[in-house]
């Protein structure tokens, strides 16, 4: 299972987000072993920038995980409105039902 989680923050804010999210993306890796990644938009659009957060190949309860990493990093205080995530499955493993 892997997890894709978008949100934005405003622009300004971008040095002090990538070092709080790829912190906790780094201490989530060591940890528990996830491969993670961190994306932006190219462009900004009214003075934000959106950014994905990927997490591949995650355990069961990893979202929980996660929450708790981004309350404790910061990293909730930095973004504008929610964090969206999105589930996504490996469909070559897991035959449709």
């Amino acid at each position: 299972m892997n997890l894709y989680i978008y949100y934005r923050a405003a622009c300004d804010r971008e040095p002090e987000l990538l070092k709080r999210v790829t912190s906790m993306q780094a201490n989530l890796s060591k940890r528990h072993g996830i491969v993670a990644e961190l994306k932006r938009r190219p462009q900004a659009q009214n003075n934000q920038h959106t950014w994905m957060e990927i997490y591949n190949s995650v355990p069961s309860g990893f979202d929980a995980i996660l929450a708790h990493e981004v309350v404790a990093s910061g990293v909730q205080a930095l973004i504008d409105g929610e964090r969206h995530t999105e589930v996504f499955i490996d469909a070559t493993s897991t035959p449709c039902a």
